[in-house]
């Protein structure tokens, strides 16, 4: 699958977790469900996956955490907030050129309407 392919898939079954839960949760109880609807559609997924720092050609384990990767391709960055910001921008396009990955979704769950909450996220590399 293609990285957009993959990207539409998730953006679906996000829409579907967002239908059954609605707005008004935890962050961390959208990224569980999501994960699990990806893990369930048969897409190969990692949470919390541990992004390290490489500065001066030492290997820095600074917390950095991808929400979910899928495919090992696409950054899924979840978020319940009153709206996405510049910060939440930045933090996707760290993870995504640390990674060296081409396409992320940052998705706020904490919205009426799921499409206003979805940022398709490109790393020019």
């Amino acid at each position: 699958m293609t990285e957009n392919e993959i990207a539409n898939k998730i953006i679906g079954l996000a829409i579907e977790v967002h239908r059954a839960l609605g707005p008004g949760l935890l962050e961390s109880a959208y990224k569980e469900c999501l994960y699990f609807k990806i893990i369930q559609y048969g897409m190969i997924a990692e949470k919390e996956k541990p992004m390290p720092l490489f500065f001066e050609d030492v290997k820095l384990e600074c917390g950095y955490r991808i929400d979910i990767l899928t495919e090992k391709k696409v950054v899924i960055e979840t978020k319940s907030v009153e709206a996405l910001n510049d910060i939440h921008l930045a933090q996707i396009l760290t993870y995504m050129k640390l990674g060296n990955y081409k396409l992320g979704l940052l998705i706020n769950f904490n919205v009426v309407l799921l499409k206003n909450g979805i940022k398709r996220v490109v790393n020019g590399l």
